[in-house]
């Protein structure tokens, strides 16, 4: 289920993929962020619009981007700084940057570093949301590599321990992308927590309920009314939902701390304050990037040869019933963003009223439906 799911056909617009990525840039452009920066962050924003993950799209232009840019949380001139720099590895100070655009940067220096020592890591710390972690991972695939994404969300505590009754972490997620061959590229793109906290808002402005599981309350028991999330009457879970398997959704959301906050000494959840049990911003996040080049640690061409024939074999496998597929994360992202390419970007109708605001606020043109 995706969060265009949740909206039929008739309540959504379509607008062509590089007029809506044109007018995005120019709205960041407007706010500030240097041009070749700009086009970077509509690029990463609107590739949830594109791939199907419209909670993390063009929604949250107003929602969280512009209110960063303007409240000065995020600097929109900020330019990163080296603290250190060991070859294979580089921690970053991000210095307020926009996430959108920060984090394709450091995947490309570690790409970079991947290049020459077969593995690169950019540790960051003072980062802003950055949308969708997958297209920072694809990154490293467009070079042939394997990409790692992880972020936590800085002081943002939204999430309770299994069995604690404060929240104590974000929804902390992470990505893994790997060429795939001819394939479309394998990608793994999600939070540690069962939702994310943009398709539980998304269900929310749509009136829609959501799947049991996603939210629960004090007790226990599931809650599919998405607007008790932010009244502080539900919280999130974790992957694996209530019980023993909890565990391992939270135990994933502490690994991103630990290797997205930790290690660059990031803001982090857990901390004295949490015990207040307030819901505090995401400002200070801490982000993991890594590319992986297996190319240059195997025979020319080999890994690719493997990687298309593992993913192959998935595509491959014979289906459960007559009429069903089998296929892997990446798949259907790659079809959705073909048919947005061809048919237009689609954006919900509400979405498309607040951009013409946006257009109107800043003096820009909005582009037309398709």
């Amino acid at each position: 289920m995706t969060d265009l799911d949740l909206a039929p056909p008739s309540t959504r617009v379509r607008v062509p993929k590089e007029d809506l990525l044109a007018f995005t840039a120019a709205v960041f452009t407007a706010n500030g962020v240097p041009s070749g920066r700009a086009r970077a962050a509509a690029t990463a924003l609107c590739h949830g619009d594109l791939t199907g993950a419209a909670s993390h799209g063009l929604a949250n232009l107003t929602r969280i981007y512009l209110p960063l840019l303007s409240s000065g949380r995020s600097r929109p001139d900020a330019e990163p700084r080296v603290l250190t720099d060991l070859g294979a590895t580089v921690l970053l100070d991000a210095q307020g940057a926009l996430g959108l655009w920060l984090a394709g940067e450091a995947m490309d220096l570690a790409a970079e570093r991947a290049a020459r020592h077969g593995i690169g890591m950019v540790s960051v710390r003072g980062a802003t949301h950055f949308g969708c972690a997958g297209p920072h991972a694809l990154r490293a695939v467009e070079r042939g590599m394997i990409g790692v994404v992880a972020a936590n969300c800085g002081h943002q505590r939204i999430a309770r321990p299994p069995g604690g009754r404060v929240p104590m972490l974000g929804t902390n997620p992470l990505s893994v992308a790997a060429p795939a061959g001819d394939h479309p590229p394998f990608l793994l793109d999600m939070s540690t927590t069962t939702a994310p906290t943009g398709k539980v808002r998304a269900a929310a402005r749509a009136g829609e309920p959501i799947p049991a599981g996603w939210l629960a309350d004090d007790t226990g028991a599931p809650v599919t009314d998405p607007a008790r999330f932010d009244t502080g009457e539900a919280h999130l879970t974790w992957l694996g939902g209530t019980g023993s398997a909890e565990y391992k959704g939270f135990g994933l959301g502490l690994m991103v701390e630990v290797l997205a906050a930790l290690v660059p000494g990031a803001g982090v959840g857990p901390s004295p304050a949490a015990l207040a049990a307030d819901r505090a911003p995401d400002d200070d996040i801490g982000l993991l990037l890594l590319a992986i080049a297996p190319g240059a640690l195997r025979e020319p061409g080999g890994f690719q040869r493997d990687a298309g024939s593992l993913f192959g074999s998935i595509l491959g496998c014979p289906p459960l019933r007559p009429g069903d597929s089998v296929s892997y994360p990446g798949c259907p992202e790659a079809q959705h963003a073909a048919e947005a390419a061809e048919l237009g970007v689609p954006l919900d109708h509400d979405v498309y009223a607040e951009l013409r605001s946006v257009a109107d606020r800043f003096g820009l043109r909005l582009p037309e439906e398709c």
